[in-house]
Order: structure tokens, then C-alpha cells, then sequence
């Protein structure tokens, strides 16, 4: 049947699958253990809400499902292509993926660890490796200062400590 011939309140909205973040192209899916076994927690969630889908409502049900399954296949992408960084294989002396890093920034003391997009999380003192900041300080020693463009200013970061946890 042609769609002129539905009313308009049948139709329904397309759903909006929410878009992972983004990983560049050309670049390896880093994640320490514990981002990938937060990935593995979140597939296990979303079986659990597939499998537990209230089955009341036709439509609810199956826009519900399509919204499920779109995540799961976006996650189930992202852990196929992670490459998990062992933190104790990392050279301890040397700020790389999975350091916990504490700056000097001027007056400010930062401290944040440096993982992988999915589990990166300002409000947890985490940030992405692909996030500029960590890209400057990258291969940096304690003691080293590093200097990185924040706010169209040249700012002074210096190294006060590297430790993985």
C-alpha cells in the first residue's frame, strides 16, 4: 500500500541511534583493561535491557529494540577493533597511554590519567589520548616542561609526576 494512502498519527519517528564517540580515522582503538572491561559491563547491560524489553506495546517494543540493537552494534564495533594496552608493559619513566599524569600549569595542578576514548571522563580525571593536551605531554619525563596552546595562549606544562595504576 502506498504511504498516501496512511494517515499521518500512524507513521512513526525513525529512530536515533546515539553515535558513539568519535575515534579519527587511520587511528588504533587503544583502551587499558579496565575501559575495555567497562565495554564488556555495557554489552552485558544491554543484552540484559534487550532481553527484558516490556512486549505491551508493538511499537514502543520494536522502536526499544531497534535502538538496542544499533548500540550493540556500534559497541560490538568498538571492541572488535580495541587493542588493549597493558599498563605495566608501559615505560614507567615516560608519559604514554594509561599514565596518570600530575602538571603544573602556571598556578593550577592538574592530575588525570590518559585511556581510551570510550572510557575518557573529565569528571573522573580521565581524558582520550587523542585529546590535544595528551598528545603534548606524550613521551614527556617527570621534570620535563612541555609547551601546549590553550585559549590562542602558549602556556608552560610542566611534569611533576608520571605513576601507572
Amino acid at each position: 500500500m502506498s504511504r498516501g494512502f496512511v494517515k499521518e498519527g500512524d507513521q512513526e519517528e525513525a529512530v536515533i541511534i546515539p553515535q558513539r564517540a568519535p575515534l579519527p580515522p587511520g587511528v588504533v582503538n587503544y583502551v587499558t583493561a579496565a575501559g575495555y572491561r567497562q565495554l564488556t559491563d555495557e554489552k552485558e547491560e544491554l543484552l540484559n535491557e534487550l532481553a527484558n524489553i516490556p512486549k505491551d506495546n508493538d511499537t514502543e517494543h520494536r522502536r526499544t529494540m531497534t535502538l538496542i540493537n544499533g548500540k550493540l552494534a556500534l559497541l560490538e564495533e568498538r571492541m572488535a577493533s580495541a587493542r588493549i594496552i597493558e599498563l605495566k608493559d608501559q615505560p614507567q619513566d615516560e608519559v604514554r597511554f594509561g599514565a596518570t599524569v600530575e602538571i603544573q600549569n602556571g598556578n593550577k595542578k592538574l592530575k588525570f590519567q590518559i585511556t581510551g576514548i570510550d572510557e575518557a571522563d573529565v569528571k573522573k580525571q580521565k581524558i582520550a589520548f587523542i585529546a590535544p593536551i595528551a598528545k603534548a605531554i606524550t613521551g614527556a619525563k617527570e621534570g620535563d616542561t612541555v609547551s601546549f596552546r590553550l585559549g590562542g595562549k602558549m602556556s608552560e606544562l610542566k611534569i611533576l609526576k608520571i605513576s601507572y595504576q
